[in-house]
Order: C-alpha cells, then structure tokens, then sequence
C-alpha cells in the first residue's frame, strides 16, 4: 500500500486513519495526543495523508429514518448488451438519481448491484417504474426489499502496521 508518491503509510499513519475513519472531525490537539505527536508534525501528517488519497472526503453520516428515506433496497439489473455505450449510457444515467446509494457493476449473473433508499413502497415503485427501468439498455431488474439493517458501516478496514 503506496500513496501517489510511493510514500507507504507507517504504524503512525495507520492509526491516524483508523481514528479520522472513527470521528473525521477530531480537533488536531486530541489527534495528536491520541497518536503521541505534537500537534504541527500531525497536522503535516495529515495533510499528507489527504493529498496522496488516503483520505478521499470528510462527511457527516445522516439518519435515514428522520429524513424519509427509511426503505432500502438492493436491485440486480440486467442490461440487454454488455457492450461499452450501454455501460455508458447506464453509468450516466444513474449518477443523477438521488436514490442510489450505491452502484457496483459485478460480475456473475447480472450486471449492476444497486441500493436505494427511498420513502415508502410508493417510492419506490415509481423510482422503478419511471426512473430505473426506463433507462435504456436496462432488459430486467430484481429487488430485494431490507427487512432489518443488521450491519452497516463506513469503516474499511485498515492494516496494523
């Protein structure tokens, strides 16, 4: 594991990680203590950290329910044609749906793993009905429907130096 400019990440860098992943809005001060550095050569760190990619973003995690968006979804999307322009013209069109959480193309028997969050069943099937299933390219979808959230996280694993 190399950043941008082949810098490898020490046991100091790793627990940097492990604790920004936990609360990105960590006061440098605390960090540092946390770590065993003086406040100026974390922050270096830090930053450091940032401009070779470990740390892509820093965001808050909402709470689905209060903003209606409670019901969650997992959807298998097959396409009519595995060729380049229908996988363009996929990826460009679900970029834009405010629905999607998440899309992962995979490999096996369909082509697109996608999860949404959405109000009610209402929502969801218009999401289907009108937005998913009239993308073009798109021959057959398959939805799982979550019951119950058992593990959810945002935490990748990081390696202990």
């Amino acid at each position: 594991m190399t950043g941008g400019n082949g810098h490898k990440p020490d046991k100091v860098d790793l627990n940097i990680l492990r604790i920004l992943q936990e609360d990105g809005r960590i006061a440098n001060v605390e960090l540092a203590r946390r770590v065993n550095l003086s406040p100026t050569p974390c922050l270096e760190r830090v930053r450091r950290l940032e401009r070779e990619g470990y740390v892509r973003q820093y965001v808050a995690l909402l709470d689905p329910e209060k903003l209606d968006r409670a019901l969650m979804a997992f959807i298998e999307v097959r396409l009519d044609r595995t060729t380049p322009d229908v996988f363009q013209i996929f990826a460009d069109a679900v970029a834009g749906l405010d629905e999607i959480q998440e899309c992962h193309m995979v490999a096996g028997g369909f082509d697109y793993l996608i999860k949404v969050r959405v109000a009610d069943m209402a929502a969801y099937r218009a999401f289907l009905g009108d937005k998913l299933s009239s993308i073009q390219g798109v021959a057959q979808t398959h939805t799982y429907m979550v019951m119950e959230e058992v593990k959810s996280t945002h935490v990748v694993p990081v390696p202990r130096a």
